[in-house]
C-alpha cells in the first residue's frame, strides 16, 4: 500500500510534527484542525461560531487537497471545550455535509491548542 503526504496552503501548516493529512491506499487520515487563518496562522475570532466555522473551512482545503469532497468524510472526530455549544456545532456542520452525514464523535476536552474552542479532525475514503 502507498502512502503520500497531504499538504495545502489553503490550511494552516502544520505546527507541530505531524502532516496536515496522510493518504494510505484510498483512505486519508485528516489531522486535527483549529480555527487558524492559514494566511496568518493567527485565531480567526474568539466568538465559538467564527472558530467552528474556519475549522470546517480548514478540513474542506485538506479533503480537497488531497483530491476529495466533504461527501468522502466517513468520520468526525470534534473536539470542544463547552459541549453547550454542541447545538452550534451541528448548526455550522450542516452548512458543509448533506445526508449520509458521515460518523462522528463530539466529546468536550479541558483545553485545546492555542487556547481555541474546537478542534475537528477525520477520515475519509476516496473513490476508487
Amino acid at each position: 500500500m502507498s502512502k503520500s503526504i497531504i499538504q495545502t496552503n489553503d490550511a494552516p501548516e502544520a505546527i507541530g510534527t505531524y502532516s496536515q493529512a496522510v493518504k494510505a491506499g484510498n483512505t486519508v487520515y485528516l489531522s486535527g484542525q483549529i480555527p487558524l487563518v492559514p494566511s496568518t496562522m493567527e485565531i480567526v475570532s474568539e466568538a465559538f461560531e467564527a472558530q467552528a466555522v474556519q475549522v470546517f473551512e480548514n478540513i474542506q482545503a485538506v479533503v480537497s487537497a488531497a483530491g476529495g469532497n466533504m461527501s468522502n468524510l466517513v468520520k468526525v472526530n470534534i473536539f470542544l471545550t463547552d459541549l453547550g455549544q454542541f447545538a452550534k456545532v451541528n448548526e455550522v456542520m450542516a452548512r458543509y455535509f448533506k445526508q449520509p452525514y458521515p460518523a462522528r464523535a463530539a466529546v468536550q476536552v479541558s483545553a485545546l491548542p492555542k487556547g481555541v474552542k474546537i478542534e475537528i479532525d477525520g477520515v475519509m475514503v476516496l473513490p476508487e
